[in-house]
């Protein structure tokens, strides 16, 4: 999803890099190509392309990365796609 845009600094995403021990985990999660690794370790290539998902910060081991998952972009799309389904869903028995 490259060229993904959501609104422009307000993002919780954080990185504390002193704590980052260069492991790449954080770029093989995210969606969105937000990290980059230079001089090993992981900084912010596009840090208003996070759409808060949370990967990044539950696949870092040493917990140098921290977002507010599922308040942002995320959340929105997976409520939206939520609300859909309950619209299109066939009344009575779900399973049949």
């Amino acid at each position: 999803m490259k060229g993904f845009r959501y609104l422009q600094n307000v993002v919780t995403l954080e990185l504390d890099q002193a704590a980052c021990i260069g492991c790449g985990r954080c770029l093989e999660v995210c969606p969105h190509q937000v990290f980059s690794l230079a001089e090993k370790k992981a900084s912010l290539a596009d840090r208003d392309a996070c759409m808060e998902c949370g990967a990044c910060a539950l696949n870092c081991p040493v917990k140098a990365i921290t977002v507010d998952a599922g308040v942002g972009c995320a959340s929105g799309m997976i409520n939206e796609w939520l609300q859909e389904r309950k619209l299109r869903a066939p009344s009575g028995n779900c399973c049949s």
